[in-house]
């Protein structure tokens, strides 16, 4: 394999066998590409692509932040990527919506299982959030997002977080318009803040088919009305 690809694989072989971990700094690339018999410029073409993915964050200088560090970040490549593809307009957004309805009715069901986890607390502290009189339509969506993301989280399935983490992060421009296209948004707010509330409450008094069900019908209920006024 000949260009960045090598040293992507190389990354890759490295994580995999453990010589490479979280917190650890990459080979200086002057080293990756005399190793790897690449030049220079192939080496930080292939370490930006590592940070879109999520995988590395680079920092100039001097001290313990300076080279190129492995993180671990899977929302942030995820959403990136979702939200070119997006773009493209070959991933129909009526897909990215049944795919939320599939993770969150079954994370909403496992959380059941925990009522008293601390995700299903911040939860209900972003709802509170959301009651603030004076929250504009773009605030009230970023907190929205953080409350399903933290449903999902309570559930305890990394994947799933990182999943639904970066289908937010890639759907909210295409929320926000959807919201401005609505004739009555604070009635739309209204019904959402209620809507919120019972499904947390089925969560925390253990009814995860109730909950699932609940959240169907909020998730699937918002996509209808932004198309139909789309």
């Amino acid at each position: 394999m000949s260009g960045y690809g090598a040293v992507l694989r190389h990354v890759e072989a490295e994580l995999s066998a453990g010589r490479l971990g979280v917190g650890r700094q990459l080979p200086a690339e002057r080293k990756l590409a005399e190793d790897l018999g690449v030049s220079r410029a192939t080496v930080r073409e292939a370490i930006r692509v590592l940070q879109a993915m999520g995988v590395v964050r680079s920092g100039v200088g001097s001290g313990p932040d300076a080279g190129t560090t492995v993180i671990a970040d899977p929302a942030g490549g995820l959403g990136a990527a979702l939200r070119l593809h997006l773009a493209t307009r070959r991933l129909p957004m009526a897909d990215l919506v049944g795919t939320r309805v599939m993770i969150e009715s079954h994370s909403v069901r496992a959380a059941a299982a925990h009522p008293d986890h601390p995700d299903l607390a911040r939860a209900a502290d972003l709802l509170t959030r959301m009651d603030a009189p004076d929250l504009d339509s773009d605030a009230f969506h970023q907190l929205d997002a953080d409350f399903h993301v933290a449903l999902t989280a309570a559930a305890g399935n990394a994947v799933n977080t990182a999943i639904m983490t970066g289908l937010r992060d890639a759907i909210h421009r295409t929320v926000l318009d959807a919201v401005q296209a609505l004739p009555d948004w604070s009635r739309t707010a209204v019904r959402l803040r209620r809507e919120h509330r019972s499904i947390l409450r089925a969560v925390r008094t253990g009814d995860g088919d109730l909950a699932a069900a609940r959240v169907t019908r909020h998730v699937e209920g918002f996509h209808r009305e932004w198309v139909r006024h789309a």
